[in-house]
């Protein structure tokens, strides 16, 4: 792919998620270093998944009206300030402080992640969708196989603060990116209203967009729960920061081997397909985290959980937004994106009230039962005989 504006744009998605990511590992354990309960761990957690779900329909809309990259940029500069709260409840040693940070972060992503999705399809070359979707979650793959581990080490070695100024950096470098891109393809984003199929926001209402949703719903309820109560776990059992930024670099990596791979596919073959194989493989995953919880075997199930990721997200995202009209997309993007927050809103909350009574450990072995429902969504939908998507 050689389009220098779906580059710039690829790029830009690459920081933000740097600056996000790179904090995600740190939460819980700055939460208990500040007298945390589990509980309470869940809820700042989801607190950006709470701001981002309600305010997601806002940078749809906006993005339906041509103002996308404009959206995006915001988005960016939103994560430059989540970030200096973070350094700020660091230095005033305030739970409080952090959660305002998170909700910040929360908005930056309502605004950013929707119209960095249909923009993406957008732009993305006839018959090459999926391959685009595959580049932009390379992308995300890469920000995984760096942020964690990254922001983790400087944790460890240098304290809380150096990595929340490095998440301020990547967001701002992020801001770059978006407004080289906005100059690139000013024109080209603003499609011309004769040439284009319009459609109406009922539009939504499709098997292959509710399908999608629900399956990426369950798949994040799991996630979440691994990505939040995981290094809980290891920091109650006297690891470092560090050992989770290990295992979730793992899976950024292997992400990355198979991300574009599955793009590809699924343009060939269809979305069903790629996206069942991969939450088969995330559902073995986690049935493997749920016997070898401690390093180095947990790292095996890191593995097979990035490839699964790899296949899985961009053959979803493709069969729920590739089939809806241009002007719908914005808001088609931040509707399905909602379903990832409702997820991560929700994982940390009920996951964390279950690992209050039963302890850390007790959360894992729900993991699998989670995404397999996401499996068994997808066969539902293939089922119904839908022609190849």
């Amino acid at each position: 792919m050689k389009r220098k504006d779906l580059w710039l744009l690829h790029f830009s998605a690459l920081f933000f998620f740097l600056g996000y990511i790179l904090v995600a590992p740190l939460i819980s354990p700055l939460a208990i270093t500040f007298g945390a309960n589990p509980f309470l761990v869940g809820i700042v957690a989801s607190v950006s998944s709470i701001f981002a779900f309600v305010l997601k329909p806002v940078g749809g809309i906006l993005g339906d009206k041509g103002k996308s990259f404009e959206v995006m940029m915001i988005g960016t500069v939103l994560g430059a300030v989540a970030g200096g709260f973070y350094l700020l409840s660091f230095f005033m040693r305030s739970l409080a402080i952090f959660a305002v940070g998170r909700a910040v972060h929360g908005v930056a992503s309502a605004f950013f992640f929707p119209s960095s999705l249909s923009t993406a399809i957008n732009l993305a070359p006839k018959g090459r969708v999926g391959e685009t979707l595959g580049w932009r979650g390379t992308m995300f793959s890469i920000s995984q196989l760096i942020g964690p581990a990254v922001g983790g080490l400087i944790a460890d070695y240098f304290g809380f603060h150096s990595a929340f100024i490095l998440a301020i950096l990547f967001s701002l470098v992020g801001f770059l990116f978006v407004s080289t891109a906005y100059r690139e393809v000013r024109a080209r984003v603003q499609f011309k209203e004769s040439e284009e199929k319009k459609g109406s926001y009922r539009d939504l209402i499709n098997l292959s967009f509710v399908g999608a949703s629900i399956s990426l719903f369950f798949m994040v309820f799991a996630y979440s729960g691994m990505y939040t109560f995981l290094p809980a776990y290891y920091k109650i059992v006297g690891l470092g920061t560090s050992v989770f930024g290990i295992y979730a670099s793992i899976m950024g990596g292997f992400s990355i081997l198979t991300r574009v791979f599955g793009g590809r596919e699924a343009d060939k073959k269809g979305p069903i397909p790629v996206a069942s194989l991969g939450l088969l493989l995330i559902t073995s995953a986690y049935v493997l985290l749920a016997f070898y919880l401690l390093p180095p075997r947990a790292y095996l199930s890191a593995i097979v959980l990035g490839m699964g990721f790899g296949l899985s997200v961009p053959a979803l995202q493709m069969l729920a937004l590739a089939g809806l009209p241009k002007n719908i997309r914005g808001v088609g993007s931040s509707v399905y994106t909602m379903f990832f927050d409702l997820g991560y809103l929700s994982g940390p909350l009920a996951l964390g009230y279950l690992a209050e009574i039963e302890g850390y450990k007790s959360i894992f072995p729900f993991l699998p039962m989670l995404t397999f429902l996401s499996l068994l969504n997808l066969i539902l939908l293939r089922g119904f005989g839908r022609k190849k998507l």
